[in-house]
């Protein structure tokens, strides 16, 4: 099944309800309820911006892990120190409580699912390619997406689990992970995942970006097809 050609979507400031909040350590998993939401596409992102009694507002940039056919938007939040916007979410927010959105936004690093692709993720990075393994998996299209995910350790990882069992090619880099030793990805690894692709995804810290890049360029795939989003100390 071949998925027709989408626009990306444009969306305005809006209400969203928090319909199921998961926490674990440093992560917060939302599951959230958009009103007049538009429907996004693999790799978009959304705006959260939260506003205090005194009209005060801070606002940080996450992620959709979510389908696009799911009802609910799902963001995965990494709770950083001295965070505001996490910070509220990991320690404050609540099932029922309403945040101010805005999107879906980005057009960019999306991916609808007719080339073929390699997707490198670092940390919270995989996010965007959950969105497009779980795509991938509905539409029938899994062949064409092969996913690279590395975290300091699987707990570290987001979607560790989800991320195995869908086929993705999942490094470790401090805690040996089976029979393989503690290690980012080694070309001769991955190379394999290259053959074919038309299209490459980036998604992580600026260190990782600019490792995930040469990793790529190593194994093959052309610096022109290769879109990056990466985010610095204040997260994505």
């Amino acid at each position: 099944m071949t998925p027709p050609p989408i626009t990306p979507p444009v969306g305005a400031w809006t209400t969203a309800t928090i319909a199921e909040i998961e926490r674990e350590d440093r992560l917060v998993r939302l599951r959230l309820d958009v009103e007049d939401r538009i429907d996004h596409l693999p790799g978009q992102h959304y705006v959260v911006r939260l506003r205090a009694p005194d009209d005060y507002t801070a606002q940080r940039s996450y992620s959709v892990a979510s389908d696009p056919a799911d009802p609910l938007l799902e963001l995965m939040v990494e709770a950083l120190p001295d965070g505001e916007v996490s910070g509220h979410l990991r320690d404050e927010a609540r099932v029922g409580d309403a945040l101010e959105v805005r999107g879906p936004i980005g057009g960019w690093f999306t991916w609808t699912g007719e080339q073929p692709a390699i997707a490198v993720g670092g940390g919270t990075g995989v996010v965007p390619l959950v969105a497009m393994m779980r795509y991938a998996a509905r539409l029938s299209v899994a062949d064409r997406l092969r996913v690279v995910a590395v975290g300091k350790t699987l707990v570290d990882l987001p979607y560790a689990e989800e991320l195995i069992a869908g086929g993705a090619f999942v490094a470790t880099t401090r805690e040996n992970l089976g029979s393989r030793v503690a290690a980012p990805p080694y070309p001769e690894e991955i190379g394999d995942l290259a053959d074919g692709v038309e299209r490459a995804y980036v998604c992580g810290s600026v260190g990782f970006a600019s490792y995930a890049q040469r990793l790529l360029g190593e194994i093959g795939v052309r610096a022109d097809t290769v879109r990056v989003e990466q985010f610095g100390s204040t997260g994505t």
